[in-house]
């Protein structure tokens, strides 16, 4: 993973300082101390000791019981996270501080994305900017609103007004998660455009052509975290592939370059819909299969059917750590029955969104499959979320994603 290139000035690291400004504080628990201290930028609620003075979504002065300043942070009122850290020192104009982590944000990708138009512009903690996600498709730009702070009609008027100012969109439309605006306490919202009146577009990853509808499809409309493990992928892809969990087909049209052979599994039709329109535009000649992907592979591998590539990538199956050891198993019968119908030779890409589950317990599970398939891997790669996507060290929260790219003998 290649270095955050934001300058150390910017970040929200955690420095002592004698006299908070007036305002309203927010006072924490040692522990919530220590926590910052170590590079994390979250206080938990129960770590909150007072914050009688803090309106929701307020900018809000961080001490400790004897008052010493630890930096600014964004308060929720309903959010088991209360405080996110937005800076280390006070804040005079958020509105302001919020324009400029916007056009840094677009400067670091300007250095890192390449053969793509659509990729993510930013990505909340990773760009200091927490509670935000903006992606961009193409001209059209699609963004979610996540906190108390960020969806205060001064911070939305800021944030629109300088991705306006600073990309030129023919559009800009939100998107709506309306569970996590009940959790945040927030009023509804329609998901739909704030800007403009195109509502659809063509965007490309890695040269190949995607169809982009601000009404269609989950998170912002399209999985970008993959960008760059769609490219790798196609590296080593070859023969007849399978795809399962295709959504809008983004594996499969990469696979397609490289194989003779590829057919996606969705359960979802209107996925699959979205994903024929897609193969349609790249002209590619795939076969699309509406069917759960636990059955089909149970019901391929009694039948002998045998790939030389196949590629597992499933919906987040820990939501929270409790959920860990179903989700282990979840993902160790998918591997396990994947790695029963690769021919010897055959390529292996299995990925997880799930945060809850750890890299070294992800390989893990797939060393333990493979040895109950008979099978022998080489990791060929083992990746993570695109680039845009930045990682902070400090919080772990931030990197979600495993890509591993295994040889099967």
């Amino acid at each position: 993973m290649p270095p955050h290139h934001a300058r150390v000035a910017h970040r929200p690291i955690v420095r002592e300082s004698v006299a908070p400004p007036a305002g309203p504080k927010a006072v924490i628990s040692l522990r919530a101390v220590n926590r910052l201290k170590l590079g994390h930028v979250w206080v938990y609620r129960s770590d909150v000791l007072s914050s009688a003075s803090a309106a929701p979504g307020a900018v809000v002065a961080v001490t400790d019981e004897r008052g010493r300043l630890f930096g600014s942070a964004l308060y929720s009122s309903s959010s088991q996270i209360a405080l996110r850290m937005i800076s280390s020192g006070p804040v005079a104009d958020f509105p302001a501080l919020l324009r400029e982590r916007v056009r840094k944000a677009l400067a670091y990708r300007e250095k890192l994305v390449r053969d793509a138009d659509a990729y993510r512009l930013i990505f909340s903690e990773g760009d200091f900017l927490p509670g935000l996600i903006v992606d961009r498709y193409n001209d059209i730009l699609s963004l979610q609103i996540l906190t108390q702070a960020m969806d205060a009609e001064p911070a939305r008027d800021a944030l629109i007004d300088e991705l306006s100012k600073q990309l030129k969109p023919i559009s800009i439309a939100e998107r709506v998660d309306a569970h996590i605006r009940e959790l945040e306490q927030l009023p509804p919202r329609e998901s739909g455009l704030l800007i403009g009146e195109q509502a659809g577009t063509v965007f490309t990853m890695n040269g190949v052509r995607f169809h982009f509808d601000i009404r269609e499809g989950q998170k912002t409309g399209a999985f970008l975290d993959q960008r760059e493990n769609y490219a790798a992928a196609a590296q080593y892809a070859h023969g007849e592939a399978l795809d399962l969990f295709c959504y809008h087909g983004a594996f499969a049209l990469h696979l397609a370059k490289t194989c003779s052979q590829v057919t996606g599994v969705d359960s979802s039709r209107p996925a699959l819909e979205v994903a024929d329109r897609n193969a349609l535009l790249n002209q590619r000649e795939i076969e699309w299969i509406e069917a759960n992907a636990f059955d089909l592979l149970k019901d391929y591998s009694a039948a002998g059917r045998q790939y030389d590539t196949i590629v597992l990538d499933p919906p987040a199956f820990a939501k929270t750590r409790k959920n860990l050891e179903t989700a282990l198993r979840g993902y160790k019968e998918l591997n396990l029955r994947a790695l029963k119908m690769l021919r010897p030779g055959g390529t292996l890409v299995t990925c997880s969104c799930s945060y809850h589950v750890s890299e070294p317990d992800f390989v893990a599970m797939v060393a333990e499959a493979a040895r109950d398939a008979h099978k022998t891997l080489r990791l060929l790669e083992r990746r993570t979320q695109a680039k845009d996507h930045p990682i902070l060290p400090c919080v772990p929260e931030t990197a979600y994603l495993k890509c591993l790219i295994f040889d099967i003998t």
